[in-house]
């Protein structure tokens, strides 16, 4: 049955004779693709979902739309905005008064169908700080099995990773002699090598998991979303905003949307469920009347529930670019040069093999800022070319560069409506570096990197340096140099946090609940109590496979007692 025909056959199910599903979703990215699969998974429920971007196909046709499955065409996406919000933030005070550049997925798959498809969970010890903060039972025993419910691993299941999940994740393929320089030069350094930084140990330098399957980017459009429309139950509408939840008292009974220019409303017999990410979650909340009372009433939005930590408690990781000049014709450079650059093309095109079928981001590392820190703090990603404004300007020379930036800062922002129609972005501050810690750990990004560049491993390879260059070396210049240079890792979270009823910073309880309504939950990285130590896809899948269980009133999944590794002494770093 056509998808448009699912629609209309589920659309007098209600008494009321009224459009109506038993879930309806709103925003087909990470989240929403996992819930709109596992919530099918049931043939007695109906799922809607809504997403405001296009889909990520044509026809069908994943190589029509190259620039979303080719893995290499990542930077095509971050460019325009016609899969990408194209977010601004306001003037970061403590960084020149830049304002910064945020792309969040607009499309089928969400931020995973423009993400630089870095497969990585983070810490043990971010889910039993979640607990802590008040999101019981989301600690490190009750999360992992969703984790590996999630993945198929290419290497195989084991205690840490999966091996029959929709999620597939492979190893980089290009053995390239820059990334090997790159995790020798780290063991050089006197940190340890990691075979699997989402397994057993992340501290260390070694090679990245990826989400790419048989050469393709594989963002939970391909791996949930495909696979669950060819059920008589699932719906899926792209082109679709969803401008309002729709409520009888405080019961949320449905929502409000406009595609092709007309206003909609479509029911929910159970429950609406957010997953539009840590900016669209939010924002279509207190459109909605869900949010601070005096903020609502100041824009005549009436308020449905006054809940002052909606947008609030806002989180980033922010990180810099150390970049090197390289004396070997080896790195991306030539690939990125137009007659190059087709021939790549026709291959993926052709096979889905060569250049274009990996991001070229295959090795990075974790490790701690100094002495007296539990866990890995600093995370950095390699890459064997340079990227320059987001992808935006193409390279001038031959290059290497790392991604470095600090995984658990102290800077807290927010996010507010800049006006009550949901065409316009809200207003986002994250309030970047704005705490002497922060300060302090990209002194320390950049004086470990240099250290790293410095060892034997690259001495073949190493040319002058390109960013900062030789010029920045004292505090100050260093300080200067990451006010003008640093940039979003494109993780915002927490705008929507998890935690206990009684925080009046809480917006959602430990079910995904919005406090102080019924039939309303929000399902995304919006509900992380604090940002993770490591990229924010996989856990926001893993968020979105336990939030399916509690939806469906399923005991949580839970391994005892299993090993994380602890460094031998925190009196020193390494």
């Amino acid at each position: 049955m056509h998808i448009f025909q699912r629609f209309s056959a589920y659309a007098t199910q209600s008494s009321e004779n009224r459009d109506s599903y038993t879930y309806v979703i709103v925003g087909a990215g990470s989240a929403g693709c996992v819930l709109t699969n596992r919530l099918s998974e049931d043939p007695d429920n109906s799922v809607l979902l809504l997403e405001a971007g296009p889909k990520d196909t044509f026809l069908g046709s994943k190589r029509l739309l190259w620039k979303i499955h080719m893995p290499a065409a990542l930077v095509y996406n971050l460019c325009d905005d016609k899969y990408n919000w194209y977010y601004q933030t306001t003037p970061q005070k403590h960084m020149d008064n830049r304002v910064m550049y945020w792309p969040r997925g607009r499309v089928w798959g969400g931020s995973s169908s423009l993400n630089a498809m870095v497969y990585i969970r983070g810490h043990a010890e971010d889910y039993n700080r979640w607990e802590r903060e008040g999101a019981i039972g989301w600690d490190y025993e009750h999360c992992l099995p969703y984790f590996k419910k999630a993945q198929t691993h290419e290497l195989g299941p084991n205690l840490y990773r999966g091996g029959s999940g929709p999620l597939h994740v492979t190893r980089g393929k290009t053995n390239h002699p820059l990334h090997r320089a790159f995790i020798e030069a780290g063991q050089q350094a006197g940190y340890p090598f990691t075979d699997d930084m989402n397994g057993f140990q992340q501290e260390g330098f070694g090679w990245m998991d990826m989400t790419i399957h048989k050469g393709q980017r594989w963002s939970t459009a391909s791996a949930y979303l495909r696979p669950a429309l060819a059920r008589q139950n699932v719906s899926a509408e792209d082109q679709t905003l969803v401008t309002k939840i729709l409520f009888e008292g405080t019961k949320a009974v449905g929502v409000e949307y406009i595609k092709n220019g007309q206003k909609k409303k479509v029911f929910a017999k159970k429950e609406v469920i957010l997953s539009g990410g840590s900016i669209n979650s939010p924002q279509l909340l207190m459109l909605s009347g869900i949010g601070d009372a005096k903020d609502l009433a100041k824009l005549g939005i009436p308020v449905v529930c006054h809940l002052p930590g909606v947008g609030q408690n806002l989180q980033d990781h922010l990180e810099v670019y150390i970049q090197q000049q390289c004396t070997k014709p080896i790195t991306l450079y030539s690939a990125q040069k137009p007659i190059r650059m087709v021939q790549i093309g026709l291959e993926w095109l052709w096979k889905f093999t060569g250049e274009g079928a990996t991001s070229h981001l295959e090795s990075g590392g974790f490790i701690r800022s100094g002495p007296g820190v539990t866990h890995p703090d600093l995370q950095f990603h390699f890459l064997p070319s340079q990227v320059i404004d987001h992808g935006r300007v193409a390279p001038k020379l031959e290059g290497y560069q790392v991604h470095i930036g600090s995984m658990r800062g102290t800077s807290v922002g927010w996010l507010k409506l800049k006006s009550a129609d949901p065409k316009d972005h809200p207003i986002l501050d994250p309030n970047y570096l704005s705490t002497a810690s922060d300060v302090w750990e990209f002194r320390q990004c950049v004086k470990l990197t240099r250290e790293i560049f410095a060892q034997k491993a690259f001495d073949e390879f190493r040319g002058p340096e390109i960013r900062p260059g030789d010029n920045v070396q004292s505090d100050d210049e260093i300080d200067a140099f990451i006010r003008q240079k640093a940039d979003s890792a494109y993780h915002p979270s927490c705008t929507c946090k998890m935690g206990q009823p009684s925080d009046v910073a809480a917006v959602v309880d430990p079910e995904t609940k919005v406090i102080g309504v019924q039939n309303l939950r929000v399902v995304d990285a919006s509900i992380m109590p604090s940002v993770v130590s490591g990229n924010l896809n996989a856990p926001t899948i893993m968020i979105a496979e336990k939030a399916a269980d509690i939806i469906k009133g399923l005991p949580s999944l839970h391994e005892l007692n299993i090993p994380v590794y602890q460094p031998k002494n925190l009196n020193s770093q390494r």
